[in-house]
């Protein structure tokens, strides 16, 4: 693994365990040169997963894009970025655990929403005005009123 810091092509590890959710592996690393330590997270390469857009377009999954939707939900909410990170953990997961070579981009953001709803109403809300593509004060009302029951 290459140092961030300095660029030398060998690191040595010196502490390795499993991430918090257990879905990959932490690694502490040292570089000789420089001295610097960083982490990184050994992950398993998943198949190549496409979604189908709502205009019927395919493009590969991108994990950034969920993350900013879930980012941009919760922007000045008092919500931690390790929460925000564990989120798109799940919602990675459950996507994944489809076992779809191919999903349509409704299955995503349907299980945004249902993160969302757990962790934070008003991103929530904020989340479905812009997926749902409110088009008036009422059914943004009728999304309100099915979160207050």
């Amino acid at each position: 693994m290459k140092c961030p810091y300095c660029n030398n092509p060998d690191t040595r590890v010196i502490d390795s365990r499993p991430a918090e959710d257990g879905s990959c592996i932490r690694r502490r690393r040292s570089c000789d040169i420089c001295g610097k330590r960083f982490t990184t997270y050994e992950k398993v390469e998943t198949i190549p997963l496409t979604v189908i857009k709502k205009d019927n377009t395919r493009e590969q999954y991108d994990r950034r894009k969920v993350e900013n939707g879930v980012v941009r939900a919760c922007y000045k909410r008092p919500v931690a970025t390790a929460d925000i990170q564990k989120v798109v953990d799940r919602i990675e997961t459950k996507v994944f655990s489809m076992e779809e070579k191919e999903i349509p981009s409704s299955a995503i953001g349907e299980a945004v929403m249902d993160e969302l709803k757990i962790l934070d109403e008003v991103a929530y809300v904020r989340f479905a005005s812009v997926y749902r593509e409110f088009k008036d004060v009422s059914t943004f009302m009728d999304e309100l009123k099915k979160i207050l029951k």
